[in-house]
């Protein structure tokens, strides 16, 4: 009887175990691929890209402003 218990308690516990067993992620990918001609200037439509990423970056920092341009108002 003892041992019936010790094995219903192991069992999950050992299941659980090997499922955290994950494989490694690929270290060379596309995105890896991408940032690497990111800094080397060497993607396609360079400056188009660059000038999105900009505009994305100043309306990321302009919302913070008025998010805290509003919070100093409501006090």
């Amino acid at each position: 009887m003892k041992t019936g218990r010790t094995l219903l308690l192991t069992l999950p516990l050992l299941f659980a175990l090997s499922a955290c067993n994950k494989p490694p992620e690929p270290t060379l990918g596309s995105n890896n691929k991408d940032s690497l001609n990111d800094a080397l200037d060497r993607r396609p439509n360079e400056q188009a890209r660059d000038a999105v990423e900009s505009t994305g970056d100043a309306l990321k920092e302009a919302g913070g402003e008025i998010k805290d341009a509003v919070k100093d108002a409501s006090k």
